[in-house]
C-alpha cells in the first residue's frame, strides 16, 4: 500500500522559514501530480501549490513569491519552502498524492504536520 510521510512543521515567528518534506512510498506506477493543501482552524482546506508531472506548477494567490513547491521525483518526495512567513500561513499542512498504485489510480493525504507562524 502507497503511505506518505510527512515533516517539517514547527513553530516560527514572522518573518522566517520552513521546509516541508513529504515522502511517498509503497506500489506506485506513477505519479499524475503532487501538491500540498492546508487548513486553519474554522476555514475549509485550500490548495497552496500543485506540482502536475509535466505541467505547470500552480500557487495558490496568498503565497506567491514566498513559497516553492518541488520535488525529487527518484525518491517521490515533494518539498514545500516557505518563506517571510506571515501569522495568516498559521494551519495544519497537508501532502496530497494523486498515483497509479499498480493499475489503480488513487488520491491519497498525509496526516498533516502543524505549521505555526507567530506575530
Amino acid at each position: 500500500q502507497v503511505h506518505l510521510m510527512e515533516s517539517g512543521g514547527g513553530l516560527v515567528q514572522a518573518g522566517g522559514s520552513l521546509r516541508l518534506s513529504c515522502a511517498a512510498s509503497g506500489n506506485i506506477r506513477s505519479i499524475n501530480t503532487m501538491a500540498w493543501y492546508r487548513q486553519a482552524p474554522g476555514k475549509q482546506r485550500e490548495l497552496v501549490a500543485n506540482s502536475p508531472s509535466g505541467g505547470t506548477i500552480d500557487y495558490a494567490d496568498p503565497v506567491k513569491g514566498r513559497f516553492t513547491i518541488s520535488r525529487d521525483n527518484a525518491k517521490n518526495t515533494v518539498y514545500l519552502q516557505m518563506n517571510s512567513l506571515k501569522p495568516e500561513d498559521t494551519g495544519l499542512y497537508y501532502c496530497y498524492l494523486n498515483a497509479f498504485e499498480g493499475y489503480y489510480r488513487r488520491t491519497y493525504w498525509g496526516q498533516g504536520t502543524q505549521v505555526t507562524v507567530s506575530s
